[in-house]
């Protein structure tokens, strides 16, 4: 737990872009394909539902990946702050749009 609590630390205080912690998360099939995309996306960048979807291959599931999305359960370590809307719209976060605004300001990644 220290190290997890370390590396959010380190993420926040802009000296760490990615996480090295052992994951264990529970969800369907689809969500664990989604956060396993998720997961990729580098810092300081984004990617949108659909290019999510595509990379799923179910080019036409947008709607079902911001649902797994939105199920993610270990929001910031799996980065899904990063996924956003068609055509750059900062859309769906549990901790609110102002958080999902702050994490892509922090990684210089807003405004897009």
């Amino acid at each position: 737990m220290d190290f997890a609590v370390s590396q959010l630390r380190e993420y926040f205080s802009g000296s760490r872009q990615a996480f090295d912690l052992p994951l264990d998360v529970r969800g369907t099939a689809f969500q664990r394909s989604v956060w396993s995309q998720v997961v990729r996306i580098p810092y300081g960048t984004t990617a949108t539902y659909g290019d999510i979807a595509q990379l799923v291959g179910k080019p036409k599931a947008s709607r079902a990946v911001g649902g797994a999305v939105g199920a993610n359960p270990l929001p910031i370590v799996i980065p899904c702050h990063r996924v956003i809307g068609a055509e750059g719209i900062l859309t769906g976060f549990g901790a609110g749009l102002d958080t999902k605004e702050m994490l892509l300001r922090l990684e210089g990644a807003y405004p897009l």
